[in-house]
């Protein structure tokens, strides 16, 4: 499992440039919910698959859902998502 920071870099690599107030927002988002690493960064797959482009507010609203709905894994939450059918993906 890679830690947020981990992911931010791997993304950094692959061509997604997220601006600082974003990744700020990645990291409030963290300490807010205290969601692990793993969930983190199926939110921020899950926010750049749908909006193209990284959405603070959609961010912190599908990491809520996560939390409210007690989902720990990116498996879990791509289940999630599939099944509520919250997402085209």
């Amino acid at each position: 499992m890679r830690t947020v920071d981990q992911y931010l870099n791997a993304l950094q690599g692959k061509g997604f440039q997220l601006q600082e107030d974003a990744i700020g927002f990645i990291y409030f988002g963290k300490h807010y919910t205290n969601a692990p690493d793993e969930l983190i960064n199926a939110a921020i797959e899950l926010t750049l698959k749908a909006q193209k482009s990284f959405d603070g507010s959609f961010y912190m609203s599908l990491l809520e859902t996560f939390i409210q709905n007690k989902i720990r894994t990116r498996t879990a939450a791509i289940k999630y998502v599939k099944e509520k059918e919250l997402l085209a993906i």
